[in-house]
């Protein structure tokens, strides 16, 4: 192909891309929860592949996504509506001065010893007046924020239930036609076939460990969280729960950033069995849930860094929002592959550049001209 014929192309290829994507954009979410599901749930359509006789791809991608709508979707949007019914009780109690965060702050630092007044006094933390106004003044913006949500998400029912649609028609034929547009989509990518092969196994492993792990290990948790908040009165169980299942997405800190405060709380007011009782929860069943399972779930092989694993969560809610705990993750491991690639493509490269010299060629400087 003439040079000038081929820039055309790829000048075209590249008008035509940008112009698909920005129609693919407001529907971002629902294809790539599209392909993520297709991705974790493969094995379960292969394997109704196999008992079908591989005779009826499009019955064991039906079945399949049948399973995906009630083991995932069903369950999801039932407490989805729950917590939004659990947010709007908790704004009414906060409004209405019901819960006040700066009180119990208050009941909490009268009832420290005097010799720990003066080290929040160092800290600037002995003013109560100002940080229970500034507690208070929190909760409710905060829970503005959530009833503004909820409000939102029910404004825009249709957009959902469209986003929904997609998301279940790609998921069909992605499962179905599978085996077919992985192959192709690896032949688009002009990389050495092991480096192809490579990055897509990496970005399988990565897929499903991150959320077949992490989101696994996440319900677990909030789960047990929100029954022991349950069996100890705490009102809002769900809403809790739910906060600890995604504060248990970001190594290092997890659910202990909701139930330490709340046995801090039962313990310096004097309900001692309580505080107890949660802490021992927390240290023995919560804390431990994630070594016990996230080995059996995700593999120490593909394990990601806990450093990586946080600053890539972190930073791909920050731009992507609540997809953001997949994404993120997904691009630091890519980024990492790559990076593992390069010294094999710096070689592979050098090889084919040594292939390519003219036969007969040495690097000694040509004879001069005879006279």
């Amino acid at each position: 192909m003439p040079t000038l014929h081929f820039r055309s192309f790829l000048l075209l290829l590249t008008a035509v891309s940008i112009a698909f994507i920005s129609i693919l954009l407001p529907f971002y979410a629902a294809i790539f929860w599209g392909g993520v599901l297709a991705v974790i749930f493969s094995p379960l359509h292969r394997r109704l592949l196999r008992i079908l006789g591989g005779r009826s791809p499009s019955l064991a991608a039906f079945l399949t996504l049948l399973c995906i709508t009630l083991i995932v979707i069903l369950p999801m949007l039932f407490i989805a509506a729950s917590l939004a019914n659990e947010v709007a009780g908790l704004y009414t109690r906060i409004n209405s001065g019901q819960l006040n965060l700066g009180g119990y702050y208050e009941q909490i630092v009268g009832a420290l010893p005097p010799s720990v007044h003066g080290w929040l006094n160092s800290f600037g933390l002995g003013d109560l007046l100002s940080i229970r106004e500034k507690l208070s003044t929190g909760a409710l913006q905060a829970s503005q924020f959530l009833a503004k949500q909820a409000v939102s998400v029910g404004q825009n029912t249709f957009q959902f239930v469209v986003g929904l649609g997609v998301m279940l028609y790609l998921l069909f034929f992605l499962l179905r036609d599978g085996a077919d547009i992985v192959p192709r989509l690896k032949r688009l990518i002009p990389l050495e076939d092991s480096h192809r092969h490579g990055l897509f196994q990496k970005f399988a492993t990565v897929v499903r460990a991150t959320v077949k792990g992490n989101i696994v290990i996440a319900a677990a948790q909030g789960l047990l969280g929100g029954l022991m908040f349950t069996f100890l009165g705490i009102q809002g169980s769900l809403f809790w729960g739910v906060m600890m299942a995604f504060l248990s997405l970001l190594p290092a800190v997890g659910a202990s950033l909701i139930w330490v405060p709340v046995a801090i709380y039962f313990l310096v007011t004097g309900a001692l069995w309580q505080g107890i009782v949660l802490i021992l929860f927390g240290v023995l069943v919560i804390g431990l849930l994630d070594n016990l399972l996230r080995p059996i779930l995700v593999g120490k092989d593909t394990k990601l860094p806990d450093y990586v694993v946080l600053i890539s969560t972190l930073g791909g809610l920050s731009v992507f929002g609540l997809n953001g705990f997949v994404i993120g993750p997904l691009f630091a491991a890519l980024c990492m592959a790559s990076w593992d690639l390069f010294p094999d493509a710096i070689a592979l490269h050098q090889q084919g550049l040594r292939e390519i010299k003219p036969t007969g060629s040495s690097d000694s400087p040509p004879a001069p001209p005879p006279r």
